[in-house]
């Protein structure tokens, strides 16, 4: 029995030896393939838009289309600022107060003179008791011409009367409802022809610049005229609140 224990610890050894010598072969021969290396994909850095303009609200850049742009504002607000005066005269008139603004609209022809003058320019114009305006003309010769140009202008219910020879008075009644309602009619009028005023520069410009359709240019003209007929309505609605008419 111990002679065959010692022939098998020979045994055990070689088939070790054998089994250890294998492995370092197989270790030598057989090569792991290689890990690929992870590819990370990478995007371009998003930028804000944060100052980005649209383009609707970028300015004009061509300088013709800017020069014409503030020719165009300026007639548009001419025609607005003239209207605006206008209805400061009428709501005087419809409150009550008496002002020489009354008879801003006057124009006077004089003899041997076809140019027409503002009736500042040849006379000057006061308040009286409070319900009566005096003109009193800068000369006798006047007097005629200025006398008949309260009368053309036809104001409702003001009748010029002869004071002395160089003086007319122009009594001023209290405006009645229907005086009130009278006023802001004609108000009306000539709020709309200021906005037929403004359509007509706006198409003017347009016609000049020859602009490109849905350009800059085209936006910008459009955007304008809308503000300024926006002003008209404003006027007109102030004057309504004002006077206590059309609410």
């Amino acid at each position: 029995m111990s002679l065959l224990r010692q022939a098998a610890v020979p045994l055990r050894r070689r088939v070790f030896v054998a089994l250890e010598t294998k492995a370092r072969v197989c270790s030598a021969t057989l090569q792991l393939p290689r890990p690929i290396p992870c590819q990370r994909r990478t995007y371009a850095k998003a930028k804000s838009t944060a100052n980005l303009v649209p383009g609707s609200q970028q300015p004009i850049t061509d300088e013709a289309a800017r020069e014409e742009y503030k020719k165009c504002e300026e007639k548009m607000k001419t025609a607005v600022d003239w209207l605006r005066k206008e209805c400061g005269t009428i709501q005087a008139r419809a409150s009550g107060r008496i002002t020489p603004a009354v008879l801003s609209p006057v124009r006077v022809r004089l003899p041997r003179d076809d140019h027409q003058y503002k009736l500042e320019e040849v006379a000057t114009v006061g308040v009286r008791d409070g319900n009566m305006l005096m003109v009193t003309v800068f000369d006798e010769e006047y007097l005629k011409p200025v006398e008949q140009a309260i009368y053309e202008v036809k104001l409702p219910n003001m009748v010029p009367q002869r004071f002395d020879k160089r003086t007319v008075s122009v009594p001023i009644p209290k405006p009645t409802v229907e005086a009130r309602q009278s006023l802001v009619t004609g108000a009306q009028k000539q709020a709309e022809d200021t906005r037929q005023q403004i359509r007509k520069h706006h198409q003017a410009s347009l016609k000049r610049g020859k602009y490109a359709k849905h350009s800059i240019e085209l936006e910008e003209f459009q955007k304008l005229a809308h503000r300024y007929i926006g002003e008209v309505d404003s006027v007109i609605n102030q004057l309504k609140k004002e006077t206590g008419v059309g609410k």
